[in-house]
């Protein structure tokens, strides 16, 4: 009979951060396992839960044993299983033998064997039912390989204290105290990690009303959260949390990153939260190195006021409910305060050296062993950073001292204490010192793009550092051998790529990219270490930049109707991508495109058209050719206007209008003609009518 299953195994605290994929991988261990020996119906559906102390799954329709199973197995070939005269050989009688004992039949003769073609050879084969077996036999097995496969960071090694176990040594994530395995209301005899499964749980370690027995896997869920005050579910205990902290915060506005919320769901199983406060006093500390303190050390919830300045509120997700939170709230009111001060005194102690006077100390941070210290590296962006500004038009001197100071935080004491403040504590430090407002900014401004969807650098000086320094990294860091390789990318080199490509596409940077990556490999001039990695780098550009454009729901043939071009600036991408999307939904481009790559075929095969010149009017002979040819004069400046004006698909538009010309230019003309001169004169117009079909895009990619 169909009924829903409940496993539940309770240990000791699990690791916080692992606990929500520990909870997925348990539940869809055993799902998978059950499925894979027929356990489950097919419209079965599990259901994980995962607390600090526990990891559960319920899964519906579950069948008490899976159905008998229709089985052919083969014996043997032919001519192993039969001698010359076709008597049976003694392999034969010993692998009958066998069957019969796996099979459990009393006896298993030749003549029960189907005799069939396997390959290129003739086999016997045995057909039997195998009896389903006991959903008992089949979880147990399943349980065993789905502990054995869980994402555990470290095995702790514990001997049983208790019970028949008593003494064993268990090998585990943590120490397991209970094993709960319910088929409908009937307990299912499983053993494993020394413990026997049963029917009972253990709630919230001091608000439950004890040891918990579970009737059936439909009232595990409200007993535990009536009776055991435990929310089972992490999803649903997350969603709880969330909606509390946005209950206490009022009109504040409660920082939450994902990833605090995931960890404090895997400390809690009855959250609840309250408000704490801490000296005003503090504020004085930037917020962010007050923020980053409050989460990644004590895991509490900041608050901000509607325009984001730090609160002396903060919220904290307590796992005991109680009337008088007093000294809850005063006890971590007072573990607080050593950190906050703790920040507020390396603030104050970095002040006290200028962001300057800590420049020749980057001579002591290794950077790589063989490109150098952190101050040669230093060298090589400021230089890159002044080039970049130059072309630009921007602020030579701004963006060279902003390149010089930009790393030099990391020698200040908070981003030693906090890493993740490198850049954001460089500019508070620089305008400290009295820094313009562009130089301190491109100390924080030059990490950025951090990641997909980070905010661009929004100054000129910051721009030019932040592309500086993502390129002296990605040609650096390619030139010693150590570019990406398969999923391996310890440098970043492909987020450096990808920041480039973001910024000279987004800010419509007229930079050249060939030129950037010249000026960037002479910045490593007199490196033996160093081999020139431009070309390599380049093409690694251009297939990041193919997956970006993809991923802004271009069509891949679109996306490299444009990059196959290689294009050397990025600026106009965009508009040349619309255009050539515009150009593809005319009823005219599918044969414009065909046209285009048979123009492109036939121009391979020709070498030095370039040297024929010039399309002469008097050797146009057919009617096709010298109408291809007026229709090219005629728009020619209409297609040459519109793309000086950037208007790309007003360009391709014009073009379609050389469809009928170009068909009837294949219809009627034999390009390659016996008379050089015509042939020549032929190739020439192809070649002219290639290159203006192909000055937006090659639109031969865009044919099937």
């Amino acid at each position: 009979m169909n009924q829903t299953l409940l496993v539940e195994l309770v240990t000791e605290e699990l690791p916080p951060k692992a606990l929500a994929k520990l909870g997925d991988a348990f539940a869809a261990g055993l799902f998978n396992g059950l499925q894979s020996r027929g356990y489950l119906e097919a419209d079965a559906a599990a259901t994980s839960y995962a607390t600090p102390r526990r990891l559960a799954v319920i899964i519906s329709n579950v069948r008490a044993a899976s159905p008998d199973k229709a089985i052919r197995e083969k014996v043997l070939p032919v001519t192993v299983a039969l001698d010359a005269e076709g008597r049976p050989t003694a392999p034969l009688v010993k692998k009958l033998a066998a069957l019969a004992a796996q099979t459990g039949a009393p006896v298993i003769t030749p003549d029960q064997l189907e005799r069939a073609q396997d390959g290129k050879a003739e086999s016997f084969f045995y057909t039997y039912t195998a009896k389903g077996s006991l959903l008992a036999q089949g979880l147990q097995a399943a349980l065993e390989d789905s502990l054995a496969k869980l994402p555990i960071p470290k095995l702790m090694s514990y001997q049983r204290q208790f019970g028949h176990a008593a003494g064993q040594t268990v090998h585990f994530v943590r120490p397991a105290h209970r094993l709960l395995a319910l088929h409908g209301n009937e307990v299912l005899p499983l053993a494993i990690l020394g413990l026997d499964a049963d029917r009972i749980t253990q709630g919230h370690r001091f608000l439950s009303q004890g040891a918990l027995t579970i009737d059936t896997p439909e009232s595990y869920v409200e007993t535990l959260a009536v009776k055991g005050k435990v929310i089972a579910s992490f999803k649903d205990r997350k969603e709880n949390i969330r909606a509390a902290l946005l209950a206490h915060a009022g009109e504040d506005q409660v920082l939450m990153p994902e990833s605090l919320l995931d960890e404090v769901t895997a400390l809690v199983e009855w959250p609840t939260v309250y408000a704490c406060k801490f000296e005003d006093e503090f504020l004085a500390v930037p917020q962010e190195c007050l923020i980053l303190t409050m989460q990644t050390n004590q895991k509490y919830f900041a608050l901000t006021d509607a325009n984001g300045k730090l609160r002396s509120r903060f919220l904290i997700v307590s796992n005991l409910e109680t009337a008088h939170p007093q000294h809850i709230i005063g006890g971590n009111e007072r573990v607080v305060r050593p950190r906050l001060s703790d920040a507020k005194f390396f603030f104050e102690q970095d002040k006290k050296k200028t962001l300057a006077d800590r420049v020749p100390l980057l001579a002591n941070v290794v950077y790589h062993n063989k490109l150098g210290n952190q101050l040669q590296r230093t060298e090589r962006v400021q230089t890159l950073a002044g080039k970049i500004a130059a072309l630009l038009g921007g602020d030579v001197a701004q963006a060279e001292r902003g390149a010089l100071l930009a790393k030099t935080d990391l020698l200040t004491d908070m981003v030693g204490e906090f890493p993740e403040l490198q850049g954001i504590m460089g500019t508070y430090y620089a305008r400290h010192d009295g820094e313009s407002d562009e130089v301190a900014l491109a100390a924080s401004e030059h990490y950025q793009p951090r990641f997909a969807g980070d905010a661009l650098p929004t100054t000129a000086t910051g721009t030019a550092v932040a592309l500086a320094d993502k390129l002296e990294t990605l040609v650096g860091i390619w030139g010693i051998g150590l570019q990406p390789t398969g999923d391996k990318d310890p440098f970043a080199l492909r987020r450096h790529a990808l920041g480039i490509l973001r910024m000279l596409i987004e800010k419509r940077l007229t930079l050249s990219l060939s030129a950037l990556l010249r000026e960037t490999v002479a910045l490593f001039a007199g490196n033996s270490n160093f081999k020139d990695p431009g070309a390599d780098v380049l093409s690694f550009l251009y297939d990041r930049l193919r997956g970006q454009l993809r991923e802004r729901g271009y069509a891949q043939n679109e996306v490299e109707a444009v990059v196959a071009q290689q294009p050397d600036t990025l600026n106009n991408i965009v508009e040349r991508l619309d255009a050539v999307q515009a150009f593809a939904a005319l009823p005219e481009a599918e044969a414009l495109a065909a046209a285009n790559k048979r123009i492109t075929n036939i121009l391979k095969k020709i070498e030095g058209v370039e040297a024929h010149g010039a399309v002469q009017n008097g050797l146009l002979r057919e009617a096709a050719e010298q109408g291809l040819y007026s229709a090219m004069l005629l728009l020619k400046p209409q297609v040459d206007a519109a793309f000086v004006q950037g208007d790309f698909a007003g360009a391709l538009k014009a073009l379609a209008q050389l469809r009928q010309n170009v068909d009837a230019f294949f219809n009627d003309v034999m390009v390659n003609a016996e008379d050089e001169q015509l042939r020549k004169n032929r190739q020439a117009l192809l070649a002219e009518l290639h290159g203006m079909l192909n000055r937006v895009a090659d639109i031969s990619k865009l044919a099937a």
